[in-house]
């Protein structure tokens, strides 16, 4: 495991330099924001989170911003995984489950749930429960969950708008730590993480979304002021305590 995760750091790494190069050609710049310490933990299990600010055109972004590409937005997290690590890791879909795997179904990393969408005039969100997986320790199975938030920012007499992306994993038990201790964890998985979101965040500056292989909203072409998710819960309607739904309301509180 280790041998493998030295190699994502050098595959990561030459990535990002390349990418470096390309970026005064992009129509708008990923200002990384994220928290000094953006992995913190206590008896909740990990919380970490990734940041960025973008700036860019108010009319791109009154063009982006729908439920399309919010369920783009999910699909090009996904992608960039298997990208980054030059198809060593890859991302398997199911009708009730995503499966993060290393080369092949059988070493599952992480099992999450179909994804649930917040979609608001100011906010979205994509959110999937994690179930299971060789990185999750037995005690944390179905505890925790990896969203991507977006806020937008209202546009300045320049016509330039802000949009600010978080990408979070909470409530998360990692079997490195189970296993070994929380410093083996911080200096190996979540060390590469933080690497990996942050170049993921970098991407997006391109305004470049990758088609979904659902299409859950693919006829969507409009802002809509809430969204269902796919849980078949109206983000306006409370749900059941068994339901796999996120409700607006939920969704403000899981994800701050």
């Amino acid at each position: 495991m280790s041998a493998v995760l030295a190699l994502l750091v050098a595959v990561i790494s030459a990535l990002y330099a390349v990418r470096a190069r390309r970026r005064s050609n992009l129509p708008t710049r990923a200002v990384i924001v994220s928290p000094r310490r953006s992995a913190v933990s206590d008896a909740d299990g990990v919380r970490s989170v990734q940041a960025a600010d973008f700036t860019l055109d108010a009319d791109d972004l009154d063009r982006l911003w729908n439920s399309t590409n919010l369920e783009r937005l999910g699909r090009t997290y996904w992608r960039f995984l298997t990208r980054v690590t030059l198809g060593l890791i890859r991302v398997v879909y199911a009708e009730n489950e995503r499966r993060v795997v290393l080369l092949f179904r059988p070493l599952t990393l992480l099992r999450f749930d179909t994804p649930d969408y917040v979609m608001e005039a100011d906010h979205g969100a994509v959110s999937w429960r994690i179930k299971d997986g060789l990185l999750v320790a037995k005690a944390g199975r179905g505890s925790g969950f990896l969203a991507v938030d977006v806020r937008r920012r209202p546009s300045g007499d320049d016509g330039k708008a802000m949009l600010h992306i978080e990408v979070e994993v909470a409530n998360f038990y990692p079997s490195i730590a189970a296993g070994f201790s929380l410093p083996v964890y911080s200096v190996t998985q979540s060390f590469i993480h933080v690497l990996v979101t942050h170049a993921f965040l970098r991407s997006l500056a391109t305004l470049h979304l990758y088609e979904s292989k659902v299409g859950r909203f693919a006829s969507d072409s409009v802002p809509m002021p809430n969204e269902v998710s796919d849980g078949g819960v109206s983000a306006a309607e409370p749900a059941a305590p068994d339901a796999p739904g996120i409700t607006a309301g939920q969704a403000s509180s899981r994800h701050p």
